[in-house]
């Protein structure tokens, strides 16, 4: 199929102090699976937002089907078939899977007939999902699937998706791929939003590239490497992060036989996890979402008490200790949900300085605020980490999703923590960016501090990790060194093997 489907011509959108889309045209084909690629601040989310009906653009003109398409909110493009899965889920945990989807439909059929419904869709779409399963049950690639089978459910013509993958497993990857390559042989065309490359080039038929608002290229994906690709993003070539040499010091942080109920109902507790880390030290700790990775930085934060002896920063017992008190000696955290946990959203990013920062930057004086102080470490926050931003006065919730996290792992760096615990470093966020954030880290790490990077992106992990260790269903695998380490045992340990299996792929 070739016809085009989707016509771009001439978008632009422009807010107080920047463009975010400027003259952009492109066509998206039936059946075809279409990248847009760019920087995190290139204006992808802009332009989906137009597509979808949440943005009206101030200039240009969109034809779906050769007819004039401009809708006035998601239900109108929804109507005409366009739909889309967004990279933050929008479910409810407390409902089962057959009640969110019928929130998300303009005309749901009864319970009756919609819970069959979901498992058809569901089975021949290689998604299978059961109606009655509760949200906050199911992992996070089980959760995808209800917002996806939600879209398939109103026989969409286009569906977007933003950064699909950053929550999945490999083997949840090739099933959703898999899903996507059946829907394109239908006829259905797709516009994939990813940062991750080889992914882009594994699945994607055609890819339109943004630069600073502007298309400043395409490519068939396939024909080009990824490297090529980052350079088109970028417009300059990439530098790969450059370890540094050395042993690890003295012990910094240790963990031992920590056991903690999770605050949520849907969250996984902690079963007896041990670790030690050390000054110079970059820990790596893998596992799919939902195996305790929030409890975890929880307990390490101070946001979770411990029970006593649990663990010791530099040797001194801190289980009691609150968040403000261990930021103070040095023991920083990122966690991995920053619109709400990692920053206020309606607050400046000179106030999101502020927060987590008073302490060791010393924004405050007697009671009362430095602002003047506190703006310059917002602006220093800003030129370090490259944050795309009119200003350090724009609200967190203004910035996209990849530069507010490049403020807040910068917001952690630049306070020179003794021990740094970051939750998904470069969720969300491009090549380029989720280059310098993990030189950043490894800086750090040369620096003397030590690290513990919790992530789902295995690659990330191999690149800059001395040691490694998995979580699984709250329990942590003995930690072991990175280097040597294979897929296959990744995997294994992942899963929750034992030591003896993972030590007989190994032999």
């Amino acid at each position: 199929m070739t016809e085009v489907l989707l016509s771009i011509d001439g978008l632009t959108k422009a807010y107080p102090g920047v463009v975010a889309n400027d003259d952009v045209s492109f066509d998206i084909k039936r059946g075809e699976v279409h990248a847009l690629l760019g920087e995190n601040g290139a204006g992808k989310s802009t332009l989906v937002k137009m597509i979808y009906g949440l943005v009206k653009p101030d200039k240009g003109t969109m034809a779906l089907n050769g007819a004039r398409y401009a809708p006035a909110e998601p239900r109108a493009a929804r109507a005409t078939g366009v739909a889309m899965v967004f990279q933050h889920f929008s479910l409810f945990d407390a409902l089962n899977v057959a009640e969110n989807i019928a929130l998300g439909m303009e005309n749901p059929p009864s319970p009756r007939d919609l819970a069959p419904r979901i498992r058809e869709v569901s089975e021949a779409y290689g998604l299978p999902l059961d109606p009655f399963r509760t949200v906050g049950d199911l992992s996070a690639g089980e959760r995808q699937r209800v917002e996806i089978i939600r879209c398939l459910l109103q026989d969409p013509k286009l569906l977007i998706m933003d950064e699909p993958t950053s929550v999945l497993t490999p083997q949840e990857v090739e099933i959703l791929f898999q899903t996507l390559r059946k829907l394109s042989a239908e006829g259905t065309a797709i516009l994939y939003i990813s940062h991750k490359l080889e992914e882009i080039r594994t699945l994607c038929d055609e890819a339109t590239i943004l630069r600073l608002g502007k298309k400043v290229g395409e490519c068939v994906p396939r024909e080009v490497s990824a490297a090529q690709m980052a350079e088109m993003m970028v417009g300059s070539a990439l530098k790969p992060p450059k370890r540094r040499e050395g042993d690890a010091g003295v012990v910094a942080l240790e963990i031992e036989n920590l056991s903690l109920a999770s605050p949520s109902e849907f969250g996984t507790a902690l079963k007896d996890v041990s670790l030690t880390v050390r000054r110079g030290e970059v820990l790596g700790i893998g596992g799919v979402a939902g195996n305790g990775q929030d409890e975890l930085l929880g307990a390490l934060s101070g946001e979770l008490k411990s029970a006593a002896g649990a663990v010791t920063f530099g040797g001194a017992e801190i289980g009691n200790m609150g968040p403000k008190m261990r930021r103070k000696i040095g023991l920083l955290t990122a966690p991995e949900e920053r619109l709400g946990h990692a920053a206020a959203p309606d607050m400046s990013l000179t106030e999101n300085a502020l927060l987590t920062g008073a302490e060791r930057e010393g924004l405050t004086a007697r009671g009362f605020l430095k602002w003047g102080t506190t703006k310059d470490f917002a602006e220093r926050i800003i030129a370090a980490f490259d944050v795309r931003t009119p200003s350090a006065g724009t609200a967190a919730r203004a910035l996209s999703g990849g530069n507010l996290q490049k403020f807040v792992i910068g917001r952690e760096v630049l306070q020179r923590p003794e021990v740094l615990v970051v939750n998904q470093p470069t969720w969300g966020v491009d090549a380029s960016a989720a280059a310098a954030i993990r030189q950043a880290l490894l800086d750090l790490a040369a620096g003397g501090a030590a690290i513990i990077v919790i992530s789902q992106d295995l690659d990330e992990l191999m690149e800059i990790s001395d040691t490694f260790a998995a979580l699984n269903e709250g329990r942590l695998t003995p930690v072991r060194p990175a280097a040597g380490l294979t897929i296959e045992e990744i995997g294994l340990m992942m899963g929750g093997a034992s030591d003896m299996e993972v030590a007989h792929v190994d032999a």
